[in-house]
């Protein structure tokens, strides 16, 4: 088995997919001709995003969309980088919004959280050694 996707439901699939680009240099793969779902280019594991009409035509019980302006879901995506000050500033000014300012970890990593354009927490961080 191996873990190919993850799927997050927006309102705005290619909205979405357009600041990934400006915010994390991430290319489009892929979006649908009707533009309900679409995949970024982001090494072995696809980031891809659907959209919430999607969501509950595949899910015949529903699911819990995501309010941008309610607390963040108890889930992140971690992106790692060697320049995360110019990258989270780069983040910011794509429209991203400051979760928790970079601070330095006991163990001398620097992380930094984010919320994206939909509320979806990220994490900039330096890579682990």
């Amino acid at each position: 088995m191996k873990y190919a996707y993850t799927i997050l439901y927006v309102d705005n699939v290619e909205q979405t997919i357009s600041f990934y680009n400006k915010a994390f240099g991430f290319k489009k793969k892929f979006l649908s001709p009707d533009s309900d779902y679409g995949e970024l280019i982001s090494g072995q594991t696809t980031i891809a995003f659907a959209s919430n009409d999607l969501g509950d035509s595949n899910f015949k019980n529903g699911f819990k969309k995501l309010e941008s302006n309610g607390k963040p879901f108890g889930i992140e995506m971690a992106f790692s980088t060697e320049n995360i000050e110019a990258d989270f500033e780069n983040a910011l000014k794509a429209g991203a919004t400051e979760y928790e300012p970079i601070k330095e970890k006991p163990w001398g990593q620097k992380v930094g959280y984010l919320r994206d354009i939909n509320g979806f927490l990220i994490e900039i961080c330096t890579p682990m050694d």
